[in-house]
This record gives C-alpha cells, sequence and structure tokens, in this order.
C-alpha cells in the first residue's frame, strides 16, 4: 500500500505492521499469533470470537469502507484489542434499508456480531478521513 494513501490518528500508536493486511485471512493470522505469543489460557470459544470480530470488521471495511488503510492487534491482560481503518466517514448501522417492499438487502448482520462479541466497541473518525473502529473481546 502506498504511504500517501494511509490515514492515521496522530494519537494512535505507532502501526505494528509495515502495512496492513489485504485479506480477512491475514488479519486472522495476526491475532492468532498475538494470542499465542502471549501464551494466556483461553475461555472455550473466546479466540473464535475475537477472531470472528476481526473477520466481520476487516470484511466490512473493504466491503463498505473503501480498503483496509490499517490494522492493529494487541493483548491487554485477558482480552485482545483490534483496530481497523478503513477510507469511509460513515458509521456502521445494525439494519440495512428495505430496497423493495417485504424484501431486505442482504448483509447488515456482521455490525451486530461485532457489538455482542466485543466488550468494548469505539468508532473514531480520522483526521485526513476515514474511520478506525476498535474492538475489545475478552479472552477469559
Amino acid at each position: 500500500m502506498r504511504e500517501k494513501y494511509r490515514t492515521e490518528s496522530p494519537a494512535a500508536p505507532p502501526p505494528k505492521f509495515r502495512r496492513p493486511p489485504l485479506l480477512p485471512a491475514d488479519a486472522r493470522r495476526a491475532v492468532r499469533g498475538a494470542v499465542a505469543r502471549r501464551d494466556l489460557p483461553c475461555a472455550a470459544g473466546a479466540l473464535d470470537d475475537a477472531l470472528l470480530v476481526t473477520s466481520e470488521l476487516t470484511t466490512n471495511a473493504i466491503l463498505h469502507g473503501g480498503g483496509i488503510t490499517g490494522f492493529d492487534v494487541d493483548v491487554e491482560g485477558c482480552a485482545v484489542r483490534v483496530s481497523v481503518s478503513d477510507r469511509s466517514d460513515e458509521t456502521p448501522v445494525a439494519e440495512r434499508a428495505v430496497e423493495e417492499r417485504d424484501h431486505w438487502l442482504p448483509g447488515g448482520r456482521g455490525w451486530p456480531i461485532v457489538c455482542r462479541l466485543a466488550r468494548d466497541v469505539e468508532v473514531a473518525g480520522l483526521p485526513c478521513g476515514g474511520k478506525r473502529i476498535t474492538a475489545v473481546v475478552p479472552l477469559a
């Protein structure tokens, strides 16, 4: 990714990756690796929850946000913090509009999943445009 397209908040910690992951699978690998390096005991299904949240955030950035412009993962205590930035200023919504009478548009399930599985979710606008979504998922 070219640096001129990268958006970062001045208050954000330095990125841990040279460039953001291009695919949700790359982001899931990064989360799995961060948790493994800390060698923490995880509750049954907790790592799966963190991986699902990671998949939803990165997929939404690709499909609705103009692509992933930043990514960070950190394990804090017994939780994993995942941040995904994209080019869109639009805040995620939990429901999709009706296309035709009695027909819902496909999609719209990812954001409620993120909000349900994460302990904390923050959406922050970036100074150069776009947004960063940070989700903290408990591992214990």
